[in-house]
């Protein structure tokens, strides 16, 4: 086997036997089909890379479709979402449709079914419906209304198409085998009474089609040639085919759904319900809040498209359904963000430090690289001055040999100024310290080439300069939920394992040069982690949050 053979999902084997039996590649479509009820979620992120990356990979057309078969749910704002997030992560559909495109070609066929006696209108309750449908090992009994006659079949549907009767009073069922193993097959409901209004088609309809009914005809009227689901569509295949077998013509394209496993993300919920939960009842602000796992939601926290659709490849498709560590999504977007985000300093957690030789009012601008990793990224200049803030965790008193930061008689470089010397500090009355009083080697400068520049210390510090600081707003997010798989536990419920420490926000010292920076725009601060710059965030008031920390941390946490 080749190379190339060997370097195939499962997937695209099935696409490359089509191809040599008989399709062509302008027969090839495909589609990402969400359902315009909530935000996207990095779940869907790995759908819509498999569907686009196949598009691109056989130079084949990708619709967009909106399965807006539900208006008790669905709105506008989920719709433009969908899109926003779609073109965000780098891709392009080659037509924009929706089931509602289709809701007159839909019924027209549910009425041929009725008259090829293949579907009836059942005036059951749900609850009656519920009862005869049988379990796994027993049959099914069939309505009492299975046998009408075709002609009030016809009738009572187009009344329900109407509007003359109730939620609840009819559906239209197809007429297939109560008796089937398959309980799907026992003849499933496809339309329903809704007496509720349309993002699209406003109130012209009064009957909304299943999702089953409306899956593989949408995908017949597009003829999508592969139709990928997630692993729980896969006892609805044999549905998919009965439906086509209702409608498919001679020499058309029959479509063929086919499945691969859901990848579940660890310490997170992907269910749009569940979701939705967590929005509704505050525990986050919006589907965007940077803890949620919705691609908007992580595009807000400082992700790239580069590192999901990474991410997408590096997980990969498959027939079994398992649980990915977070971590590797932090892997990817630390990878990509290490080659592109500019390094700036910012102090989060400050002690001043008094330069006692350094002269008062004195300010230098020093050079320091924008990008060590990107050679073409430039430099910039920054100021130093007399006093500046380092983080407090980078000073002790007193420290073992293996603390290689700033302690009482020991020097470290301050990155890309001089090395300092740490002579003394002052405490308040509780005895915490308020400041460090250091020396400082004026001929030390970092790039100046003098020997004592050269000098080795171990440790090197960020800093900011005080005089010329700009405070900010930072937000450090961690992982919402303190177990690695919430929605699992049979006797508890997901909302139980919320981390109470999933927000800290705290106010933060940076170089000035972030002054003017725009929302969405990717920083790292030195030795703290990768920050993006929120929508919340003005001239006024400058508001970052922590997309991940340098290195993985939680795993540290955990095992304590």
């Amino acid at each position: 086997m080749s190379e190339a053979a060997e370097s195939l999902n499962f997937i695209e084997h099935i696409i490359e036997e089509d191809l040599r039996n008989g399709y062509s590649r302008k027969d090839l479509r495909f589609r990402f089909p969400p359902e315009p009820n909530g935000y996207l979620h990095i779940g869907h992120a790995s759908s819509i890379c498999l569907n686009f990356g196949l598009g691109i990979r056989y130079d084949a057309p990708v619709n967009l479709r909106f399965d807006d078969t539900n208006p008790a749910k669905e709105e506008q704002e989920y719709v433009d979402a969908i899109k926003r997030d779609v073109e965000w992560l780098g891709f392009s559909w080659d037509t924009e449709r929706y089931a509602s495109d289709y809701f007159q070609q839909l019924y027209d066929w549910a009425l041929q079914l009725i008259k090829n006696g293949r579907a009836y209108v059942d005036s059951q309750s749900s609850e009656e419906m519920a009862k005869q449908k049988g379990t796994p090992t027993e049959s099914g009994t069939e309505s009492p209304f299975r046998n009408r006659s075709i002609d009030e079949n016809i009738e009572l549907f187009e009344g329900m198409k109407n509007g003359k009767f109730e939620e609840g009073s009819h559906v239209l069922r197809a007429k297939i085998d109560m008796n089937s193993s398959n309980m799907l097959m026992r003849d499933p409901i496809m339309y329903r009474v809704l007496h509720k209004s349309h993002h699209r088609t406003n109130t012209d309809w009064c009957i909304y089609p299943m999702y089953d009914w409306t899956h593989g005809e949408s995908d017949y009227i597009e003829q999508i040639s592969h139709s990928l689901c997630t692993l729980e569509f896969a006892m609805h295949r044999e549905l998919y085919d009965w439906f086509l077998d209702q409608v498919v013509e001679p020499g058309k394209l029959r479509p063929k759904q086919r499945e691969f496993a859901r990848r579940n993300l660890s310490h997170t919920v992907v269910s749009k319900r569940k979701l939705l939960q967590l929005v509704e009842q505050g525990v986050v602000t919006g589907w965007n809040d940077p803890r949620m796992p919705t691609i908007s939601g992580l595009r807000r926290r400082g992700y790239t498209p580069e590192s999901i659709r990474n991410f997408a490849e590096t997980i990969g498709i498959a027939k079994r359904e398992n649980l990915i560590d977070v971590s590797l999504l932090e892997f990817h977007v630390r990878e990509h963000l290490n080659k592109v985000a500019p390094r700036v300093m910012g102090v989060l957690n400050p002690i001043k430090v008094v330069i006692t030789n350094y002269p008062e009012g004195k300010v230098e601008w020093l050079e320091t690289e924008n990008n060590p990793e990107d050679h073409t990224a430039g430099i910039r200049n920054i100021p130093f001055s007399r006093e500046i803030y380092i983080e407090r965790d980078d000073f002790k008193e007193e420290a073992n040999r293996k603390f290689f930061r700033l302690k009482l008689g020991g020097e470290v470089r301050l990155k890309s100024a001089y090395i300092i010397k740490a002579e003394s500090c002052t405490k308040d009355t509780d005895g915490n310290i308020t400041e460090v009083h250091c020396t400082y080697d004026p001929k030390s400068k970092s790039g100046s080439g003098s020997e004592e520049s050269l000098r080795k210390v171990k440790g090197t510090l960020h800093w900011v300069s005080i005089a010329y600081a700009i405070e900010a707003e930072v937000r450090l997010y961690d992982r919402l939920f303190i177990d690695e798989s919430p929605d699992t536990h049979k006797d508890k419920d997901f909302m139980e394992f919320i981390n109470p420490n999933s927000l800290q926000v705290i106010k933060g010292f940076l170089e000035p040069s972030l002054k003017d920076v725009e929302a969405g725009k990717r920083v790292q601060f030195q030795r703290l982690g990768y920050f993006c710059v929120d929508s919340d965030s003005s001239s006024e008031k400058l508001v970052f949050n922590r997309t991940v920390g340098l290195r993985d941390t939680w795993a540290k946490i955990q095992n304590r």
